[in-house]
């Protein structure tokens, strides 16, 4: 879901990069040193899983995981996406520089709104059932986020990509199970070995 260099306009560019900006800045701001290696292992999470494309309709789908990575970072999904998405445009000019900020707002802000919407029914659930649901749902509204926000930033750019922008949607449909599926089993997997990881709030460095 990169949007490639070349087909958003200045305003939207420029106010992409200033949201992220403030998105980094507050989730380095709350990064205890403590909390770094595991805001570097779900960045590389991220880099990973976003490389493996499968064409379908329009466009090429991989897993997401920015539901997972909002989980367990909170506020520092902000810098770890920052981080893999600049990696992947430098590496394999997915996205591009000057797209950067408005790809890692598409990326983050999902995970993050998903973190406070339903963080505390994650680490609140009292059955497995219940964990997993949670996380399913976690990780399939982070996708549909993702996909709400690239149309509206193809909306503001005043282009003719809206019907394009549906198909991507569409097409994105597995992925949001996917995403919900993997997210889930990999919540539930943490919530029985070591449920203090659902918690990144805890590991944030006091203000």
């Amino acid at each position: 879901m990169h949007v490639s260099e070349g087909i958003l306009t200045g305003p939207v560019l420029a106010g992409g990069a200033v949201l992220a900006a403030a998105g980094v800045a507050i989730g380095l701001r709350r990064m205890s040193v403590e909390a770094t290696p595991r805001t570097a292992m779900l960045a590389a999470v991220f880099f990973v899983a976003s490389l493996i494309h499968v064409p379908l309709g329009p466009s090429n789908v991989h897993l997401i995981l920015n539901g997972l990575a909002g989980l367990l970072l909170g506020w520092s999904v902000f810098p770890a996406l920052a981080v893999a998405l600049l990696l992947q445009a430098m590496l394999f000019q997915f996205g591009g520089l000057t797209v950067l900020g408005v790809n890692t707002l598409l990326m983050a802000l999902p995970g993050l709104l998903v973190y406070l919407a339903l963080g505390r029914a994650v680490r609140g659930a009292r059955t497995s059932a219940a964990v997993f649901a949670a996380g399913c749902a976690a990780g399939a509204l982070s996708v549909a986020l993702a996909g709400v926000l690239l149309t509206l930033a193809l909306a503001l750019g005043g282009r003719g990509f809206l019907g394009v922008a549906g198909a991507l949607l569409a097409a994105h449909v597995p992925v949001m199970v996917a995403d919900g599926l993997v997210t889930g089993f990999c919540v539930l997997l943490l919530h029985k070995v070591r449920p203090s990881a659902l918690d990144p709030a805890g590991a944030e460095a006091p203000p």
